[in-house]
């Protein structure tokens, strides 16, 4: 299924589409960042206060909102005419590659609401590989955009 008066926006959307993917990019990888400091700070401490509110807004005013705006513009773009070969493999890598980033997402959702109810049990050990898995995914989407093997 298209909508075929999306085709004269198509510009827009895909430029909409990248600004969004980059700023939802940014707050994924510094997200678990945070993280990493975050859980070597004693519990109720000012500066685990303090990274409770950056980890809030970080994931609230920016990730959410951009992830949204990323699905919203993704969307448009799969809905515009002639934009996507149903029959290339590339398209569902990459479908799969961001249903797995939005997953994560919902990952660090939980992750930064435990921190906010001082029960993280997990170490700064395992949020230092958790932040390479954004990066990993991005690799896999722009490959399966750009290249389309």
């Amino acid at each position: 299924m298209t909508v075929e008066w999306l085709a004269v926006l198509y510009p827009w959307t895909k430029a909409f589409h990248v600004i969004s993917m980059v700023a939802w990019m940014a707050g994924m990888f510094y997200l678990p960042r945070l993280f990493v400091y975050h859980c070597e700070l004693q519990p109720g401490s000012a500066e685990s206060e303090r990274f409770k509110v950056m980890e809030y807004r970080l994931l609230r005013q920016i990730i959410n909102p951009a992830m949204i705006a990323t699905w919203t513009f993704g969307v448009m773009l799969v809905l515009t005419p002639g934009i996507v070969d149903w029959s290339a493999p590339w398209w569902y890598v990459k479908l799969t590659a961001v249903l797995l980033m939005s997953g994560f997402h919902g990952a660090m959702s939980k992750w930064r609401r435990l921190f906010m109810e001082d029960r993280n049990t997990k170490s700064h050990r395992f949020y230092r590989m958790a932040n390479e898995v954004p990066t990993l995914l991005l690799v896999a989407i722009v490959i399966m955009v750009i290249v389309r093997p």
